[in-house]
């Protein structure tokens, strides 16, 4: 490690911010999943599709998602839609 450049500290620190890096997308969409759905059993719980909709929202299935909350109230659907973008990935679109 001290053959490394700028020594055995800046190789692990390297090594650490990868490590780090590789599992970013799946951090920020376990993020997102867990942010939607606290939202949802706080503000929408009692709406119909709830547990259809969480299912979908962990399952990554972004198209059952979104026909799940298609009725919602217009701004409660919105604030959930962009809570839970992360977790779709490029799937996230609203409907």
């Amino acid at each position: 490690m001290a053959a490394q450049p700028g020594g055995a500290s800046a190789a692990l620190r390297r090594l650490v911010d990868a490590a780090r890096n590789t599992g970013a997308p799946r951090e920020r969409a376990r993020q997102a999943q867990a942010a939607a759905d606290r939202f949802m059993l706080a503000m929408l719980g009692d709406q119909p599709g709830y547990e259809e909709a969480a299912r979908a929202l962990y399952a990554g299935d972004a198209k059952g998602f979104h026909g799940r909350i298609a009725t919602w109230p217009a701004d409660l659907r919105a604030h959930v839609e962009q809570l839970a973008a992360p977790a779709f990935g490029d799937a996230a679109e609203p409907s």
